[in-house]
């Protein structure tokens, strides 16, 4: 359970795996991603739209040697935590696929992922009540599947570039998480799902824990690189803090800079 010590959150943060979705959009112009709708209802990201995924749970442990022996590397070290024992490791994996299943119809192999990202969720309690470790993976749609939204864990999907979606937040017709506004962020590099997946492969997953700086008119999530985090060394592409404005989170140069490559 949750405490707050000197308004801060003590437990140890939920395993959680989520799964970037790509494809080439029909004009072949850019990448488009997947979101999904967690609807209004939910306690955790409410009316949110964001990549499928979930929390790792008993039945991905099941299966884990299957799973290794699938993956061309080791599963610790493709998510770039050599501390990470495998099986735990390979769960990350099963949870990933089995999600993006559950909430999408989609079936992806274990061997169809490549991993991205990792955040960890602040501990201030005026971002979330729940903390979550989710490891971020990367795939290519799978040719002949149809991905939609099972109504209940989603209620709506959508396939839209990763510069759309950040439009639509800009102009408050799309809830997004950080996690979610600065990886799209990163996508805007690329218009091709081959060049996505290959920098993916060849570039180790990076590992984010966003700081909070609160006010009393506002507050900002800085990120690795800027002058006020505790890493300095920059890890992702992208503005390194999001100030909260009115209704959404901006970078400091303005919403513009969401449009530009990266």
């Amino acid at each position: 359970m949750n405490k707050l010590v000197n308004d801060r959150l003590t437990a140890k943060p939920i395993d959680a795996a989520t799964v970037i979705l790509l494809r080439q959009a029909p004009d072949n112009s850019d990448i488009q991603t997947l979101l999904l709708c967690r609807g209004k209802s939910r306690t955790v990201m409410n009316n949110a739209w964001v990549f499928p995924g979930g929390k790792v749970d008993a039945t991905d442990f099941e299966h884990t040697s299957a799973i290794e022996n699938q993956l061309a590397r080791g599963a610790a070290e493709m998510l770039n935590e050599p501390e990470l024992d495998n099986h735990s490791a390979c769960a990350l994996f099963s949870a990933a696929c089995r999600e993006t299943r559950e909430e999408t119809d989609v079936a992806l192999p274990p061997s169809a992922l490549q991993t991205w990202s990792r955040w960890i969720t602040p501990n201030e309690p005026s971002m979330m009540k729940k903390r979550f470790d989710a490891r971020f993976f990367i795939a290519t749609m799978p040719e002949g599947q149809t991905a939609t939204h099972d109504g209940q864990e989603a209620t709506d999907s959508q396939w839209c570039s990763p510069s759309q979606a950040l439009r639509q937040y800009a102009e408050n017709t799309l809830v997004l998480a950080a996690p979610q506004i600065m990886t799209l962020i990163a996508l805007t590099r690329y218009n091709n799902v081959d060049d996505a997946l290959e920098s993916a492969h060849n570039t180790p997953s990076y590992h984010i824990r966003p700081q909070v700086i609160k006010t009393d008119q506002s507050r900002t999530l800085i990120y690795p690189g800027d002058a006020d985090h505790p890493e300095s060394e920059k890890k992702m592409p992208g503005p390194t803090r999001l100030i909260w404005k009115d209704t959404h989170f901006e970078p400091p140069q303005g919403l513009e800079q969401f449009y530009r490559r990266h």
